[in-house]
């Protein structure tokens, strides 16, 4: 007997373990719930409903083919090799077939897993799946990863130009094994379910993600390059939440984008190409997961910047975590995520660094509130954006680079419209008043809205101080694997 261990890879297409473990015989699933894991982690209670569903919405389908989907606690993940080990006892099982997960905790639970079966003549295959490439196998000349994506880019266009990882075949139906499957929990302690309004907002499935997928590249990709800044406009692919559940998988993505493009990676589309690099940042993060441990351990990539004198501002801080900071487009990008469990990719950059950088807050609250909050929360991605905002982590924003909130409104929501989705009591103000209703010797009309928390040029300026009195930048690779 084979099996699977579920974990961020919830379907039946693509899925390179689940075809590994059915090529080489009849096999069962098995999923492992760890809510002291997930927060520790500080997953979203949305998130983890999410999970849920998909898991169940998967549950059905491997049960068309004969393959059970067990559920089995293991409250933290050193609780795994035992919970697992008793398992394959049970089921008299022969090998354990797993897609590798990065990261720190999740790469030293997957060791002692394999220590533990190897032991008890249980093999343990772990294959590559959730990334184009292997950690490992993207490295500049002298044999390190890479700190910059554009070069990072560059050799991944290059390796898949000359081979382009190809789609898994979706496993047959076995014979019937006499194992039933258990049925999925729809809830789990600790994790209170979320709105009816934002579960609708993410069904689950492998269904719905093709069809957002086949939907984005059928209608919107060619305008990704020039719409994905507008939070108003339906402009990106709404597929963040299913690529981190791994309800589709990066390869499905990549050949749809290609498929839409004549097989052109940089040319072309610029829209399509555009969309294939933010899929390379995606990849990117996971692999400095990978080179550079530290940032599993909530520390700055760029060791000098761990001296900057971050401020304690708790009021502050819950003024932004509130949405009440004064500022409408922070205020109403903070309300969507709130709200959706998600946030425009453009605002989360905008909304961070006015925490880190206007208000000189450390990064690492506001990385942990969205990790806490997000339907999307992945370490690797949500770190790489925090660090990058935060001026501390790789090809990272120089640190003179502060975008003002008040401008970036304005370009990227120039009629006000997605600032009065989320702040409706702002609706009867113009265009012009919408950005700033507490300018020109106070409020516009009758409208209720807080003044800034804060002073955008003094506040620009103590930031820029702060970084400036920093030591000389150091090298992160010196700390790589070992760090």
């Amino acid at each position: 007997m084979q099996l699977i261990w579920l974990r961020s890879d919830l379907r039946l297409h693509d899925n390179t373990a689940l075809a590994a473990a059915a090529a080489q015989g009849p096999c069962v699933a098995v999923y492992l719930t760890s809510p002291e894991q997930w927060r520790a982690h500080d997953d979203a209670p949305c998130k983890i409903d999410f999970w849920l569903r998909n898991l169940g919405a998967l549950s059905a389908a491997l049960d068309e083919l004969n393959i059970a989907l067990l559920i089995r606690d293991a409250a933290h993940w050193h609780h795994a090799p035992e919970v697992l080990l008793k398992l394959c006892r049970e089921l008299n099982v022969g090998a354990v077939h797993v897609n590798e997960e990065y990261g720190l905790n999740e790469t030293r639970r997957d060791a002692e897993v394999a220590r533990a079966l190897n032991d008890q003549g249980i093999e343990f295959h772990s294959h590559l799946d959730q990334l184009l490439f292997k950690p490992g196998s993207v490295l500049t000349k002298t044999g390190n990863y890479f700190q910059v994506f554009s070069q990072f880019r560059k050799v991944c266009y290059s390796r898949l130009h000359f081979s382009l990882p190809s789609l898994v075949a979706t496993p047959l139906r076995q014979a019937p094994t006499g194992i039933a499957r258990d049925p999925v929990p729809t809830q789990v302690a600790g994790f209170p379910p979320p709105s009816e309004a934002l579960r609708a907002l993410w069904p689950a499935g492998e269904t719905e993600a093709r069809r957002r997928l086949d939907t984005f590249v059928d209608q919107h990709i060619d305008d990704y390059q020039n719409e994905r800044d507008f939070p108003a406009r339906p402009g990106t692919s709404q597929l963040s939440a299913y690529l981190v559940a791994g309800v589709v998988s990066p390869r499905q993505c990549l050949h749809a984008a290609l498929q839409a493009n004549q097989g052109e990676f940089e040319s072309g589309s610029a829209g399509t190409v555009t969309w294939i690099n933010e899929l390379l940042w995606r990849e990117f993060y996971k692999h400095i997961l990978v080179g550079y441990p530290r940032v599993s351990r909530h520390r700055a990539f760029r060791p000098e910047t761990e001296a900057l004198a971050w401020r304690e501002a708790p009021a502050e801080l819950e003024a932004w975590k509130q949405a009440r900071t004064g500022l409408p487009i922070i205020d109403a990008a903070m309300r969507q995520l709130l709200e959706t469990g998600w946030m425009h990719n453009r605002l989360r950059m905008v909304v961070a660094m006015f925490l880190t950088k206007n208000l000189l807050i450390d990064w690492r609250e506001g990385e942990r509130f969205f990790m806490q909050h997000l339907i999307d929360g992945d370490l690797a991605a949500n770190n790489g954006g925090w660090q990058w905002s935060a001026s501390t982590g790789t090809d990272s924003a120089p640190w003179f680079r502060i975008f003002n909130p008040m401008s970036q409104s304005e370009k990227f929501d120039r009629e006000g419209l997605f600032i009065k989705r989320w702040l409706p009591g702002l609706n009867d103000l113009n265009s012009q008043q919408v950005h700033s209703p507490n300018t020109q010797g106070g409020l516009f009309g009758a409208v209720d809205y807080p003044a800034p928390i804060v002073d955008l040029r003094e506040s620009r300026a103590r930031a820029l101080a702060a970084f400036r009195n920093l030591p000389a930048r150091q090298d992160a690779g010196t700390e790589g694997m070992g760090d």
